[in-house]
């Protein structure tokens, strides 16, 4: 089939997840014989081919602005997409469901994956969260076919509209690595400390675990993964509450081998994320094998089951400081909770799993007859027991 991806920065991946979900996820339809473009934003990828692991990329101008970037790009790659004759269009990012029926136009069937609830999050002002809460119920109509991330987030739009979508986890394969030459950037050593990788958005909380870290008598590390357009301010305040804590280092975006390396050498992963649905972040640091430490929302506790555990994210710093406290001094239940964590991962959230369930779900948009090595696999609705 001809697939489109739509609705990311795009490919190589280096911002978020549904980049790396667009990466990981096409580069294996590829293998499997498919023909497959990524759309991507031209001031955001500096990839100078327009080829990357099997995938043909169309890099499309936009605007750039906080409220108009995703939504421009993704009108403009739509209306590229009237003269492509893809089979399949699968966008990414609820903001996006009023342009999904653009390819629709020439008989493209198309899928919109509308991640967590993006009204929720802090960056946005009132007029844009009316905006995305209009692009939900929009999802119903606009797409061939949504879908969610987690059953949570069904259950929400089942809530909402009476219909439960079909949910497909991400996936969390990746590579283990040794320390190296990131570690040794840093000053790190090998499980000497804790990490957090996300956005430096307010709705992710990051300063839950910076004011906690400062408060606790540790020789351990805080590293602090990320950075955030349009953010500068919440970010020089995760700044000031450091202070002169030298334990504490920001070490902006680090992608590829980089992040591998952090994250397979970590003592804890923290993710005090209180918003959205399932975060890759969060599946990557426990296939990596590491005990997490999560706000304890339903969609993080959900994701992690009994492979870690959660801290009252109302709470804020003084609730993670007595769950870091405990971690920092039960070295032998930190191994338990590791090895529960990637035994789960491995289980639940795999990137050749997930592919298999997005590439039947292709097939059926399309209407074509699915593959006889596709047919054990679940069918595109995944009814949640909560629903």
């Amino acid at each position: 089939m001809k697939i489109a991806l739509l609705g990311t920065r795009g490919i190589p991946a280096s911002y978020s997840g549904f980049e790396t979900c667009v990466e990981q996820l096409g580069q294996r339809l590829a293998q499997r014989g498919h023909d497959v473009t990524v759309y991507c934003r031209s001031h955001h990828i500096d990839h100078p081919s327009d080829t990357y692991m099997g995938m043909r990329l169309v890099k499309l101008p936009t605007i750039q602005n906080k409220y108009l970037d995703t939504l421009f790009h993704s009108f403009l790659s739509s209306l590229h997409a009237l003269k492509e004759g893809y089979h399949v269009g699968l966008y990414f990012i609820a903001g996006n469901s009023p342009v999904t029926w653009i390819p629709r136009l020439i008989g493209t069937r198309t899928a919109l994956n509308v991640d967590g609830l993006d009204w929720k999050r802090d960056k946005w002002n009132s007029l844009a969260k009316r905006y995305i809460q209009f692009a939900e119920w929009f999802a119903q109509f606009g797409p061939t076919l949504y879908l969610t991330d987690s059953p949570l987030v069904q259950a929400y739009y089942k809530d909402k509209t009476g219909k439960a979508p079909p949910y497909i986890v991400y996936g969390s394969d990746i590579d283990k690595l040794p320390p190296g030459e990131t570690l040794k950037q840093f000053g790190l050593e090998h499980q000497k400390y804790i990490l957090f990788v996300g956005r430096l958005v307010p709705e992710n909380n990051a300063h839950h675990l910076v004011e906690a870290f400062t408060k606790t008598d540790t020789s351990m590390k805080c590293v602090i993964v990320g950075d955030a357009p349009y953010a500068e301010e919440y970010q020089q305040q995760l700044r000031d509450l450091a202070g002169a804590d030298e334990r504490i280092i920001f070490t902006g975006y680090v992608f590829g081998e980089g992040y591998s390396e952090l994250g397979s050498n970590a003592y804890a992963y923290v993710a005090t994320t209180g918003v959205g649905g399932t975060h890759p972040a969060l599946i990557e640091a426990m296939a990596m094998g590491n005990c997490c430490i999560v706000n304890d929302t339903p969609v993080n506790l959900q994701t992690i089951d009994a492979s870690g555990l959660g801290y009252d994210g109302a709470g804020g710093a003084e609730a993670l400081k007595a769950v870091l406290d405990h971690v920092l001094n039960q070295p032998q239940e930190v191994e338990g909770y590791r090895t529960r964590a990637a035994e789960h991962a491995a289980k639940v959230y795999s990137w050749e799993r997930v592919t298999d369930q997005y590439e039947k779900m292709c097939y059926e948009l399309a209407g074509r007859p699915v593959p006889d090595r596709l047919s054990a696999v679940e069918s595109k609705v995944h009814t949640s027991p909560a629903t």
